[in-house]
């Protein structure tokens, strides 16, 4: 199925399918809260049948929008936005401790028929306007089908630490706060995604409060499905590791799922839920990250065979 991408400039990127559906909205200009940690997002994202998956801006939790990249606990900064989580004192407003990812540019960018990929080249800037980290990020829309109704976006990140220090990465879970070790690339569902169903390859967490039994597991992928409130059908979003995530020679740190559908509907790919790491000066990490929209709901099987024809 042949898509068509459109560029505001200094503002978004969008991706239509020839359907007429925007599937895909990348925007890169500066959020105008400095609270909510300034930073690219992905929103509106839609399924081919246009229902929209992702959520902006609710109303508990100002900061999530979209799909984005995040870093709750990264030496003392707060890259995810919001109140800071501090131990013995629960969730403080400390606006110094908000850091924000500056867009500085993009290096490639290849539109083919059925295919967008770019690179976007970002700065880490701790609240005091120091440069902490470099990011290469890669997003690659492909795979749209319209007889599988699903379509594949690729999100991949690669960070070099240039301060002349260690950057301590954590969660709220490694400051104190049991099960809560979000972290990393985050998905914020819209309303009528709470509630859910989740399930990996292995376990069923169920719907509703059960989604939360795969809070803190590993595994290849995770699925989250829901009917909607305003349409008449189901949409599934699967979301999936790049096979050297779950490697321990090749990632820097294990990977755990954090996922929640009541009361908030989101899934985080955490880098460090249970434990920190630290990523030295002038050294760099690396992960790669599929998510499938899809129409309908997927079972287990289904989902299995649509990745396995989805080579990485």
């Amino acid at each position: 199925m042949s898509i068509r991408v459109t560029h505001a400039h200094g503002d978004h990127i969008a991706v239509t399918a020839a359907n007429g559906t925007e599937i895909l909205r990348y925007v890169y200009r500066p959020d105008p809260e400095a609270f909510e940690s300034r930073k690219p997002y992905a929103h509106p994202v839609r399924t081919l049948a246009g229902h929209t998956v992702t959520g902006y801006r609710p109303s508990d939790h100002r900061w999530h929008k979209g799909l984005q990249m995040t870093a709750s606990h990264l030496s003392g900064q707060n890259f995810w936005g919001g109140n800071c989580y501090v131990h013995g004192e629960g969730y403080l407003p400390l606006p110094e401790r908000v850091g924000s990812m500056r867009h500085d540019g993009f290096g490639e960018f290849t539109v083919e028929d059925d295919r967008l990929a770019f690179t976007e080249e970002l700065t880490w800037v701790e609240n005091g306007g120091a440069e902490w980290a470099r990011e290469v990020r890669g997003l690659t829309v492909h795979s749209v089908d319209e007889e599988a109704g699903a379509w594949a976006l690729d999100w991949s990140i690669r960070l070099t630490n240039v301060r002349d220090e260690a950057l301590a990465f954590g969660s709220p879970t490694t400051a104190g706060r049991e099960m809560a070790g979000y972290t990393g690339l985050q998905w914020r569902g819209p309303r009528d995604f709470t509630g859910g169903t989740a399930f990996g390859p292995d376990l069923d967490g169920g719907a509703g409060a059960d989604a939360g039994k795969l809070m803190g597991t590993q595994g290849p992928w995770l699925a989250f499905t829901t009917e909607h409130d305003d349409a008449d059908g189901h949409s599934t979003l699967v979301f999936a590791h790049a096979p050297e995530n779950l490697d321990d020679k090749a990632a820097i740190h294990e990977s755990h799922w954090f996922v929640r559908s009541e009361p908030i509907p989101t899934v985080a790919f955490s880098w460090a839920f249970f434990e920190e790491f630290e990523l030295p000066p002038g050294e760099s990490f690396a992960y790669r990250y599929r998510v499938v929209f899809a129409d309908g709901a997927w079972d287990r099987e289904r989902v299995g065979a649509h990745l396995e024809g989805l080579p990485w």
